[in-house]
């Protein structure tokens, strides 16, 4: 479920580059990572359709593994962006990316915007 810190991390990533490619895990990658009940709520490619849609977004590409690694080392970009709740060392892809001569940027998150803070509240006490 998109909200205000997607939107933020994706401006602000869009600003470290020329163009800004999006890596969207698919939805048996997501169900993997363990996010809870009921997750993803919104379908892959409806996820990805509604990140083409922003105007600082140039490319959007689904990928189904547990991790994008695969697909880092075959973009091979300048630049990587994660959200600061990831510890450099947690950020998968930094390593090459920092080898073939680009950075890893992590973003701030806005305070208080998470998909799961989004569903507690509509789940209701």
């Amino acid at each position: 479920m998109l909200h205000v810190g997607h939107v933020s991390l994706l401006e602000a990533a869009r600003a470290e580059a020329d163009a800004l490619i999006v890596a969207v895990n698919g939805d048996a990658s997501a169900r993997r990572l363990g996010k809870g009940p009921g997750r993803p709520v919104v379908p892959a490619t409806e996820r990805a359709r509604l990140i083409a849609a922003f105007a600082c977004v140039d490319c959007v590409v689904l990928f189904d593994e547990d991790t994008p690694g695969e697909l880092i080392r075959r973009l091979k970009p300048d630049v990587l962006v994660k959200g600061a709740d990831y510890a450099r060392d947690q950020i998968v892809g930094g390593d090459e990316v920092e080898g073939w001569g680009g950075k890893v940027v992590r973003v701030p998150l806005v305070e208080g915007k998470s998909t799961t803070a989004m569903l507690d509240r509509l789940r209701g006490p």
